[in-house]
């Protein structure tokens, strides 16, 4: 249990620098640089663009060299990285700088996922869900937090030094979380000793294939995507939405974040519990139908509440299929492979996270917010009977 606590404890700082840089506060920096829709859209994903590329080959690494080296690495990124942010004065810039952060996450994220599949058991969704909701809670602090500093003071919209004074606090969270880490993150290592590096590699190798092959974990990964690409459409146009359509405030749109997030984190651990005892498929699928529903009702609010209780709905159907997917993921594989499927689970679930917010900036520069958000809510709906047809009712252990 210490381990577990010391990785909560872990997460929750670098899930709150990460939010401080990212939601609402990167939407709106692309936007102060002169940023239009599409790179709006594009400088939100492409920081989920590092983790297609590193998440799977970083669980699987995982799996080799141990965990406690693998999850140091992307604490790293998440303590030193952040300071690049303050010397940023053009789009351009900015693009490097995000896609270079999000080694942090694709480092970090599915290897600290192993390590809690490793010890939970049976238990998987409740534990799973328990660390996804702390780190949840530093997202939800750092929405608000990023908002609010960029709403003091300027009626005409924030400055540069706004911007700096959020990233520099995101930089200096970052570097607690690496403290924290290196002091505290002792993790018993299942990792056979004595291999040479061709032992490794083939190790490596043979946990890539082995969850690559697999149709079962591949569709469910291909769910969480989908999910996964409204909530990176949320992520850049909903602040945008909420300042430049809705009439809100900076803060206000931080606080819609919060709401969702916060919804999420109070329904993920009893989402876990009743996916271990009653089975993850009719969570999932209802989660999927959740979303969709809300995400297309999102453009037809025109006030703080009414996109507040789209936002809360939101949250609940991401609690229902986040709870129950990674689990639903971990049952499937053998605990030896643990970190290579959970870095495909991560690898996928990027790719839709990727395509949200680039996808969604082309669509409303093109069609607007009110066709281009029922239209993708038409995907979750579709992946709802394909993911029942594909994935049996109960998954093997």
């Amino acid at each position: 249990m210490n381990t577990f606590r010391n990785l909560c404890a872990v997460g929750f700082l670098a899930r709150f620098s990460y939010a401080l840089a990212r939601n609402p506060v990167l939407p709106l920096f692309a936007l102060f640089l002169g940023a239009g829709p599409e790179a709006i859209g594009l400088a939100v994903g492409v920081s989920t663009v590092t983790g297609i590329f590193f998440k799977l080959p970083s669980g699987a690494l995982s799996d080799v060299v141990g965990r406690r080296r693998t999850m140091l690495a992307g604490l790293a990124v998440f303590g030193v990285m952040p300071f690049s942010y303050l010397f940023i004065d053009s789009y351009g810039a900015l693009l490097i700088v995000r896609f270079l952060h999000g080694l942090a996450t694709a480092v970090y994220g599915p290897v600290a996922m192993a390590v809690v599949a490793d010890a939970a058991g049976a238990r998987k969704g409740e534990m799973l869900s328990w660390f996804s909701s702390v780190g949840i809670v530093g997202g939800l602090l750092g929405a608000p937090i990023g908002g609010l500093l960029l709403d003091v003071g300027h009626s005409g919209g924030p400055v540069l030094w706004q911007f700096r004074a959020v990233f520099a606090l995101s930089a200096l969270t970052g570097m607690a979380a690496l403290i924290l880490g290196l002091r505290a993150l002792g993790i018993h290592e299942n990792v056979e000793q004595g291999l040479g590096f061709r032992e490794r590699l083939g190790r490596f190798a043979e946990g890539i294939r082995e969850v690559l092959s697999d149709g079962r974990i591949v569709t469910t990964s291909c769910v969480e995507a989908a999910q996964n690409m409204a909530m990176g459409a949320l992520e850049a146009f909903l602040p945008v939405y909420a300042v430049t359509v809705a009439g809100l405030s900076e803060f206000q749109a931080g606080l819609l974040w919060g709401v969702q997030i916060v919804t999420t984190m109070l329904s993920k651990p009893l989402m876990g519990r009743f996916s271990d005892s009653r089975g993850r498929r009719p969570l999932i699928a209802t989660g999927l139908g959740l979303c969709a529903l809300s995400f297309a009702a999102i453009p037809f609010q025109g006030g703080f509440w009414g996109l507040a209780c789209a936002c809360m709905a939101f949250g609940l159907g991401e609690a229902l299929v986040a709870s129950s997917s990674a689990a639903l993921v971990a049952d499937m594989c053998r605990q030896r492979h643990f970190g290579s499927a959970m870095g495909a689970f991560g690898t996928i679930f990027d790719v839709g996270h990727a395509a949200g917010p680039i996808l969604s900036g082309l669509l409303v520069a093109w069609l607007g917010y009110k066709a281009t958000f029922p239209l993708m809510a038409c995907v979750l709906l579709a992946a709802i009977p394909l993911f029942l047809a594909r994935v049996p009712e109960e998954a093997p252990q």
